[in-house]
């Protein structure tokens, strides 16, 4: 699944420089989406994984249990994702739900022990242990993921099938006969808006912190989150009011186009801001004190989302102040590759003289970049609360 990262708002003037076998080595597996490699040398494919999915009887309550993660995943600012993980340990449960020990109580007959016994019955015969590929599986980044969720109830056999990379509309899925056997039917997306389709891909976003997350375990959230959330309107004054200086969030978020294919799910939104926090120094000794920070959280658009105004209200440079002009706005589509850095200064001016500070912000070889420039602090306060045109995606920032 492609991420959109939006790096930003250096305070100050930041310099603009602007799913298959799971293979150690992430150029290879960039190109071999379809394979899965583990450490222990386990090797499987998604189309693999899509057969066993669709040879088990799955029945209304194994279809009510994906139902039941699936949507525990929206609601927790994900994708409409069920890990293999959660479906071998916690039954029913979604990225980052934490699952009572109750909770495999719920489902009498979970997916899990249909798809283990069918891969006993079917890798008994075979020269890997099925024991093997079992453990390799649960704890690989594999999933389920069901596009349109919401609008189906557990009545229908869904079509399994998987991402077969690349930019591909149309793949093969398979769907179990009465009498056991698989019937091949050619799936896209308009049949994934019509009936239930699972997709079996690859997860990436389960180790990030979604939005909706970090709101959560936030206590003061209300009052500002910290440096992550916007406080209520009807809270009392902040330090940055009472000092006198202004906020710059994020308000919104509208993404106009599909950034990738649909077998990979929807836009994941990785905002990573450089900033000089609550820069007032009136002293160059004070101004050697500061250093630039960085605030990384994680937003998901899903598909069925693209188009539609998103309110996020996430703060990106908590204490904006008289002394910072300028900011660096980058967004980049991440297309893998290797990971690297992008070697950035912030900038500040005090006395007339301005002084740099060096800043690295995470990246990836393969990136494709859909706006990057500087916005002037005369641009930011102009437009203010309006909506500003960034190639594919509409953002509205706001001081205030």
């Amino acid at each position: 699944m492609k991420q959109l990262l939006l790096f930003g708002c250096l305070a100050g003037t930041l310099l603009t420089v602007a799913c298959g076998r799971l293979i150690p080595d992430f150029e290879t597996a960039f190109h071999e989406e379809e394979t899965v490699v583990t450490q222990d040398g386990v090797v499987f494919t998604l189309d693999e994984v899509a057969r066993l999915l669709a040879t088990v009887p799955v029945g209304e309550a194994q279809v009510a249990e994906v139902l039941d993660a699936v949507s525990a995943s929206t609601e927790n600012g994900y994708d409409e994702e069920y890990t293999m993980r959660n479906l071998f340990e916690t039954p029913g449960s979604g990225i980052g739900s934490s699952a009572p020990s109750t909770r495999v109580e719920a489902y009498p007959r979970p997916l899990r022990d249909l798809l283990s016994a069918e891969i006993r019955r079917q890798y008994g015969t075979r020269a890997m242990d099925p024991e093997a590929f079992l453990s390799a599986l649960s704890a690989s980044d594999v999933q389920i993921y069901w596009p349109f969720s919401e609008t189906f109830d557990a009545n229908q056999s869904p079509v399994i099938t998987f991402n077969p990379g690349g930019s591909e509309t149309r793949n093969t899925g398979y769907l179990r006969r009465e009498d056991g056997t698989l019937e091949e039917v050619i799936v896209d997306e308009k049949m994934a808006q019509q009936r239930p389709v699972w997709v079996v891909n690859r997860n990436i976003d389960a180790e990030y912190q979604s939005l909706e997350m970090r709101r959560r375990e936030d206590p003061d959230w209300g009052q500002g989150g910290g440096s992550i959330l916007v406080r209520s309107q009807a809270d009392a004054p902040t330090r940055a009011e009472e000092k006198g200086f202004k906020t710059l969030i994020l308000r919104s978020v509208q993404v106009n186009r599909q950034l990738d294919s649909w077998f990979c799910g929807g836009a994941e939104l990785f905002v990573k801001v450089g900033a000089v926090e609550d820069f007032t120094a009136t002293t160059e000794a004070e101004l050697r004190l500061y250093s630039p920070s960085i605030t990384d959280f994680l937003i998901v658009v899903p598909r069925k989302k693209m188009g539609t105004t998103l309110d996020f209200n996430a703060v990106l440079v908590s204490e904006w102040t008289g002394m910072l002009d300028n900011c660096a706005f980058m967004m980049v589509e991440d297309d893998g590759g290797t990971l690297t850095t992008w070697k950035s200064s912030a900038m500040v001016k005090y006395n007339s003289k301005s002084y740099g500070f060096e800043i690295e912000l995470p990246l990836h070889t393969r990136d494709d970049i859909i706006w990057r420039g500087a916005l002037t602090r005369s641009y930011i306060e102009k437009y203010s609360g309006s909506v500003g045109h960034f190639g594919d995606v509409d953002l509205v920032l706001e001081l205030i």
